[in-house]
């Protein structure tokens, strides 16, 4: 049987394809934005001298890493609405991807504060540096370089991931796709554009973190060192 591929009635919503990947642009920004400090946050706390605090972290990283994030997501969704505070679908939708994506990077951030020796520490009180700028220039600075590559991947999944927040009808790139291929039944041709979609979009993050790498890490530039 012949494939009959067409794209026309698909291809004249691209309006609507652009908005959608706006908006998992914007889904996957702030995530990653307010995720990241949060899992910095945690990283150290998990390194914390109170169990209280090291507990907490923990606790928070294994509930996270080891349930779905769809059922996450739901767990906010209907969570807050039965505690009667109502949000959008799309703040719902980030703050679920924010929580997800802090517990990911708390580990990839830990793992990378727990490469950096100690004598490189003991070197810097030696130099007398108070305890945040040990903590800035010494540590987590270049406990960041040295994962960077994985973050920048755990980002990017995570904008891949975001396609599930159609669930809850956040309006991002799948969403717009489901709808499309409803009202045009092309729905081989609608993912394949979708599909393409995020190729672009991934592709467009990595990017922006490479672009990011030579601002915070001016040294791998100078020497040349991939990320």
């Amino acid at each position: 049987m012949a494939l009959n591929l067409d794209f026309g009635a698909v291809l004249e919503r691209w309006p609507s394809f652009l908005d959608g990947a706006l908006l998992t642009l914007q889904l996957a920004g702030v995530a990653t934005v307010v995720g990241g400090a949060l899992g910095g946050v945690a990283a150290i706390g998990r390194r914390s001298r109170y169990p209280a605090i090291r507990r907490l972290c923990e606790v928070y990283v294994e509930a996270i890493r080891n349930t779905p994030l769809l059922v996450q997501i739901f767990l906010v969704y209907f969570g807050l609405a039965s505690l009667g505070f109502k949000f959008s679908a799309v703040t719902v939708a980030a703050l679920a991807l924010t929580i997800n994506v802090g517990a990911y990077t708390t580990e990839i951030v830990r793992a990378g504060l727990d490469a950096i020796p100690r004598g490189q520490i003991e070197a810097a009180e030696g130099l007398a540096l108070t305890r945040a700028q040990i903590y800035r220039h010494v540590v987590l600075l270049p406990a960041i370089e040295r994962v960077y590559p994985a973050l920048t991947s755990q980002f990017v999944l995570l904008m891949l991931a975001s396609s599930v927040t159609s669930q809850i009808s956040a309006e991002e790139l799948t969403a717009v796709a489901n709808y499309i291929q409803s009202d045009t039944y092309r729905a081989f041709e609608t993912y394949i554009v979708v599909a393409l979609f995020y190729v672009a979009l991934s592709f467009l993050m990595r990017g922006g973190f490479w672009a990011l790498s030579l601002v915070l890490f001016p040294r791998r530039r100078r020497l040349g060192t991939p990320l």
